[in-house]
């Protein structure tokens, strides 16, 4: 593949705000002068550890590691080549690439195929929405309350019933049946390949990014042996365990709202959305799972318990295992978690048919904690009126209140518990604090733990938590936190001065070394670079360097802040300097031309010193 020409990979990295390509996966918040925060999207945590440095396009974790800039980003998200990464953000901006051979761009292939097939495909079922055909599918969607506009809002389109319809199109387009078979488009039979999907109303599932990685269909027609509802298969990039239907649509709510709601299906995400829940999401036919807490831990910003996860389940025997399920995930969440049952089993597609899109609303509100209704499903299993049931119920009840993280919650459930049983407090509360207790017996180490300095299993990382808490060393560490973060808008005369003078501790001298081979310091993109010519084991601490919140108030303030820590670099030279003409003075004789010579070397070297203590 002709590669791109180093000016555009360049010039498209500094057109791209870093925010704008993380935000999409990643809620951030403010960290200080010119620093976000988030959940880490490379391991789990509870607590944000994810930084991002606008200004210099980079982003690091403080927890695990992981750092680099817009384009190792987007190739560890979407597992994209380099090339991939750099003509993905190109064509976001609308940026014509140019390559060294000066030839045209290369035809794409592999996973960039796979969103342009998905995107086709999308605008082809979009289409036949429109045709007599569709029909059955215009009727379908009209009697659940839903018009043309609400149709195209949500991408919903219709696929024919012939067995090449689809695959005809897109093979006019170009695409190759290998290409269409991997994305899931097709299946293959024993006299070739055919539609996947047909006679079906077709709804798009979209990615963080909005992109079309699979969609999922409703059949129609009494004749089509298939299920009620089919998806598009695993491909690579289609994982539904990780995948929610509407969170493209609903993230920017969600995020801004700390809000999610979780219902069953397609039509519940629209009904929800029309009706003004616009933080509603579904699973893609696989049960809500660990991976998507994690996908929606990041988009939230869940990071405390301020937060609102809703779930709606039919009250059926299944939507009850589905509310255990989510029970036994949801203490991943730092949000409360709720249930949000309809009256008379009706799901907010129905309800909001049958009742209006207020009924839709006062479902939310009307919302149980999540703790009680699975406390009401284990006291269902037993029988209250004796005895032997009430204690059976407790047994199984009680580890569920002492499962409650919020320590003040806690005591509330405890009497919620009791009250449903018919037990005194008494009785009751010994029994969550004996499940409270075998709640937190040792526990296998997670990500976090795993990565403590202090615990010598794996390899040591030089951090700055690691750094000598002495003044010297603060002040190092201060000042080339300052000239990587400001080092492009501060006199280059002075940072220059600054960084000839060599570093005393071991791996922030690393860090000075890389920094000054940077030939300009004026070039964006040139402290990712320094980071990236940091040798290792201290290439990490150069990232923490890169993307750790600056100790001032304001970008003015972090600046003069930064020219004064070099300056006080250079007055540290100077004061040892000054040690070392003392001592010289003490060991010549004052009438010698040596003596002479050093003392005159004393009086310049405080002139200087003066000159400079006073510019700070």
């Amino acid at each position: 593949m002709a590669r791109i020409r180093q000016a555009d990979v360049d010039e498209v990295k500094a057109r791209t705000n870093i925010v704008d390509i993380v935000g999409e996966r990643v809620a951030l918040k403010s960290a200080g002068v010119g620093s976000m925060k988030g959940l880490c999207p490379f391991h789990d945590e509870r607590s944000p550890s994810f930084n991002v440095r606008p200004q210099a396009g980079y982003y690091h974790c403080f927890g695990c590691g992981e750092s680099g800039d817009v384009y190792s980003f987007l190739r560890a998200m979407d597992h994209l080549s380099f090339t991939e990464a750099v003509e993905r953000l190109a064509g976001r901006i609308g940026y014509q690439l140019h390559y060294e051979d000066g030839g045209a761009a290369p035809e794409t292939s592999g996973r960039t195929r796979l969103y342009q097939a998905n995107t086709a495909a999308a605008e082809y079922f979009r289409g036949q929405l429109a045709t007599a055909e569709a029909d059955a599918g215009r009727r379908f969607l009209g009697e659940r309350g839903f018009d043309a506009g609400a149709a195209a809002h949500f991408g919903v389109g219709y696929a024919p019933k012939g067995w090449n319809n689809m695959r005809d199109a897109l093979r006019a387009q170009g695409f190759t049946d290998e290409e269409l078979a991997t994305a899931g488009l097709v299946s293959q039979g024993q006299r070739g390949v055919y539609d996947r999907f047909r006679g079906r109303v077709v709804w798009p599932i979209r990615d963080l990014t909005g992109q079309t990685i699979g969609f999922g269909a409703r059949k129609l027609y009494d004749d089509d042996q298939g299920p009620k509802y089919l998806n598009t298969p695993e491909t690579p990039i289609y994982k539904k365990a990780q995948v929610l239907y509407g969170l493209d649509l609903a993230k920017k709510d969600v995020s801004r709202s700390h809000r999610v709601v979780v219902v069953e299906g397609y039509t519940d995400v629209m009904a929800c959305h029309l009706a003004g829940i616009t933080t509603a999401i579904a699973t893609c036919g696989t049960a809500f799972g660990s991976d998507h807490i994690t996908v929606l831990r990041r988009v939230m910003g869940d990071d405390s318990a301020a937060g609102e996860v809703i779930f709606t389940f039919d009250p059926d025997a299944a939507g009850q295992k589905a509310a255990l399920r989510a029970f036994a995930d949801e203490k991943r969440f730092s949000a409360q978690t709720y249930v949000a049952v309809a009256p008379d089993g009706l799901d907010p597609c129905d309800l909001r048919l049958n009742r209006g899109d207020g009924a839709v609303r006062a479902l939310m509100d009307a919302k149980a904690p999540m703790f009680e209704f699975v406390i009401d499903q284990k006291l269902a299993g037993f029988d209250l009126r004796s005895v032997e049931g009430r204690v059976g119920a407790l047994r199984a009840a009680a580890p569920i209140v002492a499962e409650i993280r919020d320590s003040s919650l806690r005591p509330g459930y405890t009497r919620v518990l009791a009250r449903k049983l018919g037990m005194d407090l008494g009785e009751v509360t010994p029994a969550v604090e004996r499940a409270a207790r075998g709640n937190h017996a040792p526990r296998e180490r997670g990500p976090a733990a795993a990565q403590s300095p202090e615990e010598g299993s794996a390899p040591v990382r030089v951090t700055m938590a690691t750094l000598p808490r002495t003044a010297s060393v603060t002040l190092e560490r201060d000042a080339l936190m300052g000239v990587l973060q400001y080092g492009h808008v501060l006199d280059a005369a002075e940072v220059d001065a600054a960084l000839q003078i060599p570093m005393e501790h071991p791996a922030l001298e690393a860090v000075r070394q890389a920094v000054t081979a940077q030939p300009d310091r004026s070039r964006v993109g040139w402290s990712t670079a320094a980071v990236d010519a940091t040798r290792e084991p201290y290439r990490g601490l150069a990232a923490e360097l890169l993307t750790s919140s600056f100790p001032a108030l304001t970008e003015i303030e972090a600046k003069a802040s930064a020219r004064a820590m070099c300056q006080r670099l250079r007055l540290r030279a100077m004061d040892r300097e000054k040690a070392e003409l003392l001592g010289a003075v003490q060991r010549v004789s004052a009438e010698s031309e040596e003596g002479r010579a050093v003392r005159v070397a004393l009086r310049d070297l405080d002139q200087r010193r003066r000159t400079l203590a006073d510019s700070i």
